[in-house]
């Protein structure tokens, strides 16, 4: 089962034919909506808004465990997850699509593990490379076919949030190798991993990183939503040609 994670921008996928929409209870709470079911390119996929239909979660308090619970509860092997980030790298600019290869977790607070001796006994899992190479190659395939730029590669950031960064804050995470800076890649990433579910993510990027060029001085946040939901009809295209493949 192929399943996809939408993020901010991408609260439903339009392309896709739904079939039946699914509440699932977990050990965790609840999802941060129910499993949509559906065809995307002849394949049955199941589409999941990390933010909920009405992006009314924060990153912060999304229900991480419940969410990639819930999804491998129905059988979900393959994860596709949509992050927007801001751009740290000075190649990177509103529009570009990056492929990361590559997380760096700063984010507090949050149920991070299933394996946390309580519901589970204690585990480590490897998290050397966090994102599963062949889907990361599925991707790039699905971009080249139909002609469209991807960066592949990039050292992804994770923050706290929900505010926005300081410039000082993005010169820090610069110093560290990060390229691109999110809110929600973790613990998402890491969870997918325990469960065995191979996982990657797609971050089209809405904004230069704050401190960096146009975001100098401010982010403008209006222009910054306009330009990402013109980039997420790009998302939907990849997304849609890399159905094809499962």
């Amino acid at each position: 089962m192929f399943g996809i994670i939408g993020g901010t921008g991408l609260t439903q996928l339009d392309n896709l034919e739904i079939i039946r929409r699914q509440i699932v209870r977990t050990p965790y709470g609840g999802a941060s909506q129910p499993l949509i079911f559906g065809k995307l390119s002849g394949v049955e996929v199941v589409f999941l808004a990390r933010h909920g239909g009405g992006h009314t979660i924060p990153p912060h308090a999304i229900n991480y465990r419940a969410n990639i619970w819930a999804l491998h509860s129905v059988g979900v092997k393959n994860l596709l997850a949509v992050a927007t980030v801001g751009g740290i790298a000075s190649q990177l600019e509103a529009g570009d699509i990056v492929l990361p290869h590559q997380i760096i977790d700063y984010t507090h607070g949050r149920d991070n593990s299933y394996y946390d001796g309580v519901e589970r006994p204690v585990m480590h899992i490897d998290f050397t490379q966090p994102y599963t190479q062949t889907l990361r190659d599925l991707c790039l395939q699905a971009a080249g076919n139909i002609n469209q730029d991807i960066h592949d590669g990039g050292v992804y950031a994770c923050v706290q949030g929900p505010r926005l960064e300081t410039a000082a804050e993005i010169d820090r995470y610069e110093k560290d190798g990060a390229t691109i800076i999110g809110m929600t890649g973790m613990p998402e990433a890491a969870l997918a991993r325990e469960l065995g579910i191979h996982y990657t993510a797609i971050c089209p990027v809405a904004n230069a990183a704050a401190g960096r060029g146009e975001s100098t001085d401010k982010i403008q946040y209006d222009v910054m939503m306009e330009r990402l939901s013109k980039t997420m009809v790009k998302v939907r295209a990849l997304i849609s040609e890399a159905a094809k493949t499962f």
